[in-house]
């Protein structure tokens, strides 16, 4: 009955009134290798869900966003980053008339590949690894070959770039080194992860007792507004006004671009750097972020040294023990890695 019914079809027909610069589901570039389509859901719709039922999108309930292993209940995680990226996200694509589904799919998957203890982990695993790490290219290689015993995620070109292309650290927004993404829909999550991550980590390091309120720049606050909630209301509003073209622009004419207003996008950008120079980068070292990285050090070090001791499903992987090593280490939760550290000190001693 399903099968006659082929909702999927369905849903396929009422895309064609989206904006003509959304992407279409069943115009996508397709997957790496071939699949029956669902009767019931778009493809993108199915990407979304394989993401979500992966095993690297359950970790990232334990895995920081700023704060190591938080004992707070309200501190913000790689897991509630992503569901307020996607809110955002979705938000913005619905108001713009683009395809929420693929929105929502690249917004839950763009950050998989995050190490344990955030950015910490990152840098270190950057620092040791002669490839260099940066977690956009793992959440790739997570959703193209380490899920799933190693066939991976299959998943459509459209979602596979937009996780690649997502936002770097420290970079201006919108700026030189922004970068492009082959969708709209893409270009949309990017500047959504900014917006979120921007605010929560502000209300974060206010509740660690890192900052206070009053200790945000002036000329920011200003524009965007004192509170969480003013703040992303103020960006997610001049985003959709300032990108309004992607709605109604032919199709024939240049592809509109996903924008800010010029006081709005110099506010976005004051508060960024704000926060690398008092909560990402201080230049005094939390005891946190020391342990952070010794921990990553060690564990480096350790499976270098006893690749028999990686598991199974990483130990037979193609590639050099220092990738595989790589691709363990970063799919830790933090409390994981802290345990296995010390279980494996332990033993060495």
């Amino acid at each position: 009955m399903i099968q006659q019914l082929n909702i999927r079809r369905m849903t396929e027909e009422r895309e064609e009134s989206l904006s003509p610069h959304a992407v279409r589901s069943r115009l996508s570039r397709g997957r790496q290798r071939p699949e029956e389509p669902c009767p019931v859901r778009t493809a993108f719709q199915r990407d979304r869900d394989r993401i979500i039922h992966s095993k690297s999108f359950r970790r990232l309930k334990h895995k920081t966003q700023v704060f190591i292993a938080p004992l707070g209940d309200h501190y913000v995680t790689r897991l509630t980053h992503t569901l307020e990226v996607s809110q955002i996200a979705r938000t913005l694509a619905r108001a713009l008339n683009l395809n929420e589904d693929l929105t929502e799919a690249i917004s839950l998957g763009h950050d998989l590949g995050h190490t344990p203890f955030g950015h910490w982990g990152e840098d270190t695993l950057d620092e040791l690894y002669d490839g260099g790490f940066r977690h956009n290219e793992q959440s790739l290689r997570i959703v193209d070959l380490l899920e799933k015993d190693g066939r991976g995620l299959n998943l459509t070109w459209e979602v596979r770039d937009g996780i690649a292309s997502h936002s770097k650290s420290g970079v201006a927004v919108l700026g030189e080194d922004w970068g492009e993404v082959g969708t709209l829909e893409g270009e949309v999550v990017k500047i959504a992860d900014m917006v979120a991550y921007i605010n929560h980590d502000i209300g974060d390091a206010i509740r660690a007792g890192i900052l206070t309120e009053r200790d945000l720049p002036l000329s920011a606050v200003e524009v965007l507004g004192l509170t969480h909630s003013q703040r992303i209301n103020t960006m997610v509003c001049d985003i959709i006004m300032n990108s309004w073209d992607i709605r109604v622009c032919d199709i024939i004419k240049k592809r509109p671009a996903v924008g800010m207003s010029p006081p709005v996008l110099a506010a976005a950008n004051t508060l960024s750097d704000f926060l690398f120079e008092r909560v990402y980068t201080p230049r005094t070292e939390r005891e946190d972020s020391i342990r952070a990285r010794d921990v990553v050090v060690f564990l480096w070090g350790y499976f270098n040294r006893h690749e028999e001791k990686l598991p199974a499903e990483y130990r037979l992987q193609a590639g050099t023990t220092p990738r595989r090593v790589v691709d363990y280490i970063a799919g830790m939760t933090d409390h994981y890695a802290m345990r296995l550290a010390e279980e494996l000190q332990k033993e060495i001693k």
